[in-house]
């Protein structure tokens, strides 16, 4: 990593707060202690922190009401909140107030060590994502499992520089995205990445556009001229919207199948030097089906498919592609903007992107040519990411009333959760909206409780 992972330990219990500090050191990790408020916004405003484990009840201040302090100068600390109380209130008001989690004191130190070893493995996974990016993917961001399997695949899949690779997706995912990233890996530099768009091809055209022609092949060829798989060299040529080519199907399975090509109206064999990806946000073997689609070509276009994941599939991607837009759009309108506060990001959470990162991309560029100051508010987001099921509008809601004293923490929020879920009707994403969290905080808590079976019984559905 860049720079080293630091925690930072909030708490009045100097015995406590220290042998904190030594669990922590014994693995690597450098921590720092503060035993008040005003110690911790001290740290916190001279150094980097990958976690923050924050005390509830501390001499000169709550806790709870210094969280938006700190995570305003360490927007990229996961802050984690410790309390010794067994009501679920403050744990709520706490997450509420932008806490990624809360953790029960015990004596046992085992809870908070692995806590912070995941936190550590998630920021270390998250800047190797960000890294691969910025070198490499140009935007193809992305720290979820999901991406991460993705990004393995074209990783594996370019080191077979000719093999022809099938990018298959709803639109707006990235398709293009992902092919420039293999064509980055694969391709000698400089080499040219031809786009192609089946869906315009003219269909008199088609095959000249794609293979070129030679002087006086058909009327109105009245000089030479190069196609797309010559233009591309030793490059790549990306057939995008593959499912809508209906001329020169037949055509394009013999220069796959033989890597040679002819120019219209001549005789001379063309070796074909590129890699061939084709896209498409369509079934193809349902196109086969229907007729529409030849099979061999299928076949032959999907000897490594990948599938890109719709961002709703996605978890916290969105926010980090919401981040990255914000600077983006930032820089170039110069509008520089504070980090997305957490309500913005609950929003943007609990929106399904029918048009994915492209729309996700739209949204945030739009949030900054509105705000007339640095910070993004939900006012700023289109009214359809605001309503919920398009009906209510976003907001969070309140904490539910307990018994303080009789009530458990782990008892009372298992049962929060399954009242959620009920009233949901088992869609979590609407369930973590009555709970006033997010759907990844929410999934977190029901396989922290062993509500696994209940999640998998959900119509949203990870997997």
């Amino acid at each position: 990593m860049s720079q080293p992972f630091r925690a930072l330990v909030v708490d009045d219990e100097d015995l406590y707060a220290q042998a904190i500090e030594r669990e922590i050191s014994r693995q690597g990790i450098f921590c720092d202690l503060a035993y008040n408020c005003r110690e911790a916004l001290e740290f916190a405003a001279s150094r980097q922190y990958g976690v923050i484990l924050l005390d509830h009840r501390l001499p000169d201040d709550d806790g709870i009401r210094i969280i938006p302090q700190l995570l305003a100068q360490q927007p990229d600390a996961a802050l984690v909140m410790m309390t010794a109380y067994q009501t679920i209130p403050n744990a709520v008001q706490a997450i509420r107030h932008g806490a990624e989690d809360y953790i029960v004191k015990e004596a046992s130190l085992a809870p908070i060590l692995e806590r912070v070893l995941e936190l550590r493995q998630r920021a270390q996974l998250r800047e190797e994502a960000l890294g691969t990016a910025d070198a490499k993917c140009q935007g193809l961001l992305g720290c979820s499992r999901a991406m991460r399997l993705v990004i393995d695949e074209l990783s594996k899949v370019a080191v077979a520089k000719d093999t022809t690779l099938l990018l298959t997706g709803e639109t707006g995912v990235g398709k293009e995205v992902a092919c420039r990233f293999v064509h980055s890996l694969s391709r000698p530099a400089g080499s040219p990445l031809v786009v192609v768009d089946c869906l315009a091809l003219p269909e008199n055209l088609a095959e000249s556009l794609l293979f070129g022609h030679e002087r006086g092949a058909f009327t109105g060829a009245q000089e030479s001229q190069i196609g797309a798989f010559e233009e591309a060299r030793d490059g790549t040529v990306l057939l995008d919207e593959i499912g809508d080519m209906e001329q020169g199907q037949g055509k394009l399975l013999r220069v796959l199948e033989s890597r040679t090509f002819r120019r219209l109206g001549s005789s001379r064999e063309i070796p074909l030097r590129a890699r061939v990806v084709a896209a498409t946000n369509q079934d193809l073997s349902a196109l086969v089906q229907a007729g529409r689609f030849r099979q061999d070509l299928f076949q032959r276009l999907a000897v490594f498919p990948i599938r890109i994941p719709p961002l709703r599939e996605r978890g916290d991607d969105i926010l980090l592609l919401a981040e990255h837009f914000r600077i983006l759009y930032g820089e170039r309108l110069n509008k520089p903007t504070e980090p997305l506060t957490a309500e913005v990001n609950e929003a943007l959470l609990g929106y399904a992107y029918p048009g994915n990162v492209r729309e996700l991309r739209n949204i945030i560029e739009r949030a900054v040519i509105l705000t007339e100051s640095p910070r993004i508010e939900l006012r700023h987001l289109p009214q359809r990411v605001l309503t919920l099921g398009g009906k209510e509008s976003w907001a969070p809601t309140r904490p539910v009333e307990v018994v303080p004293g009789v009530d458990s923490l782990v008892d009372v929020e298992v049962r929060m959760i399954r009242q959620a879920m009920r009233r949901a009707g088992s869609v979590r994403t609407e369930a973590a909206k009555l709970l006033g969290i997010s759907r990844y905080q929410l999934l977190r808590r029901m396989r922290k409780f062993g509500m696994k079976a209940e999640s998998e019984k959900s119509p949203d559905n990870d997997s």
